[in-house]
């Protein structure tokens, strides 16, 4: 049995006005993307053919060009791959492409004209992800993360090859089923290890145990991803009916709890959590900077908590980091230990903030960026955006964020190392890319009525 694998990755936030180019893609080729410990031990009759790999990190829309070099370039390995028996895609979910739209779709589309109409297509999935029912169609098996924040990617990946070579190998006629809840939960709502997401998530195992059905997830979505798929998605592979009839009733159960979700920490506007967190004994204190939360496609160089720290004066806080390799530059510059006046901020997202003006001491260099000190406050100047989701991150500046009372990182919800050594953690609810209050931003294409937009809608998974 030949099983091809390959895909493009990227969970794109349409309301940046950054894109994502060919040059924020890292790119596999051949036996380096089989060097994922998830396609490591297939069965001993399995051969994985590798075909093309591409991820980028969230951001703005793909760049047109950028994403057809990379399908087109798919596309012709998948063509020189020689016979397959299946095809398992490796996919966010999310990724929409200028001028062309839903990305996985346009890619699915063109790898079904290349394998033909009998060739099984099977896909992995962030639960982030955002689903076009044509895509949905054409594959035989659809299953995503269980947790956020991530920490099963490997074992999605490993549960997806070996649930598509069961299905190959025993011939069976399987279905991807999807209901859509027509619900928009930013990703800090659906913490998995918090109700109501974990009590979704532990249904899993026991729809899948069921007669005729192989494997269900719940998909969350990307509500920052304004198309005409976004929302919440109950899918269930199976045979056609009994898969049907349990994603109407997981989608159900879904819809009975959009009520439910919210975020896992106390989330408040910013001059209140830094209150709070000043309030804390010993630190450090994690604030999320949510609307500029680089993670999940912000631009990551909006100073408005920093500015909010200056006023609050505050001693001993961390802003890590804004990108701004110029400023980054300009201290490296003027040297460690020396005074200079930065312009910090506002060049990325100009939508939501403007370069804020600084009287800096340098404190420290690195490859990087630089670590300066304005107002009390400790700035990391990251030559690139760049989410500081564990202390190796801040390792690269010499810094140990445990040395500081408060440390404002522009992500969302915690990740796990940085959860390790917290103190407190308390969600900031600023503006910007990530805006957690989605009713402030410009929502044009999802589709309509769509809750929270619309409040007191109803709807049922029967129509």
């Amino acid at each position: 049995m030949r099983i091809a694998i390959g895909g493009i990755r990227h969970e794109s936030n349409t309301f940046s006005t950054l894109t994502t180019s060919l040059d924020d893609f890292t790119i596999e080729r051949g036996d380096a993307i089989l060097a994922n410990p998830a396609f490591a031990a297939p069965a001993s009759d399995v051969k994985l053919v590798p075909v093309l790999s591409a991820r980028a990190a969230p951001h703005g829309v793909v760049e047109r060009a950028a994403y057809e070099a990379l399908r087109d370039e798919f596309a012709e390995r998948l063509a020189s791959a020689g016979r397959i028996d299946g095809l398992l895609l490796d996919l966010h979910g999310a990724m929409e492409v200028a001028e062309i739209g839903d990305g996985e779709t346009d890619l699915i589309a063109t790898a079904r004209e290349i394998v033909g109409p009998d060739v099984p297509i099977a896909a992995s999935l962030d639960l982030h992800a955002n689903l076009n029912p044509d895509a949905v169609a054409e594959c035989v098996l659809m299953t995503a993360y269980r947790t956020a924040p991530h920490r099963d990617g490997v074992e999605t990946r490993w549960r997806a090859l070996e649930k598509f070579i069961a299905i190959v190998r025993d011939g069976r006629r399987t279905v991807t089923a999807m209901v859509k809840p027509p619900m928009l939960i930013p990703g800090e709502n659906a913490v998995t290890d918090m109700e109501p997401a974990r009590g979704l998530y532990e249904l899993l195992p026991a729809i899948e145990r069921r007669p005729g059905l192989i494997d269900a997830s719940v998909i969350i979505g990307c509500a920052w991803t304004d198309s005409p798929f976004t929302s919440t998605a109950a899918l269930v592979v199976g045979e056609a009916v009994a898969a049907n009839a349990a994603a109407r009733e997981l989608a159900e159960i879904i819809w009975a709890k959009r009520a439910e979700f919210g975020p896992e920490v106390e989330t408040v506007p910013l001059a209140e959590a830094i209150e709070c967190a000043a309030r804390f004994a010993s630190g450090p204190v994690f604030i999320s900077d949510s609307g500029d939360n680089v993670t999940a496609g912000g631009a990551g160089d909006l100073t408005i908590a920093l500015k909010g720290l200056i006023e609050a004066g505050v001693a001993g806080a961390l802003v890590g980091g804004i990108a701004d390799p110029a400023s980054a530059t300009a201290a490296a510059k003027a040297g460690v230990g020396t005074r200079v006046t930065l312009d910090i901020g506002g060049r990325l997202d100009r939508v939501n903030g403007r370069p804020l003006r600084c009287e800096c001491v340098v404190a420290r260099l690195s490859p990087a960026g630089a670590l300066v000190s304005t107002g009390g406050v400790d700035v990391i100047l990251a030559v690139d955006r760049r989410p500081f989701v564990a202390p190796a991150g801040f390792a690269d500046y010499g810094i140990d964020p445990t040395a500081y009372r408060i440390v404002v990182v522009k992500q969302g919800y915690l990740f796990p190392d940085l959860r390790a050594i917290a103190r407190g953690s308390i969600m900031a609810t600023t503006p910007g890319f990530t805006d957690l209050d989605l009713h402030r931003l410009p929502f044009r294409r999802v589709r309509r009525p769509i809750y929270p937009l619309d409040g007191r809608m109803t709807w049922s998974a029967s129509g």
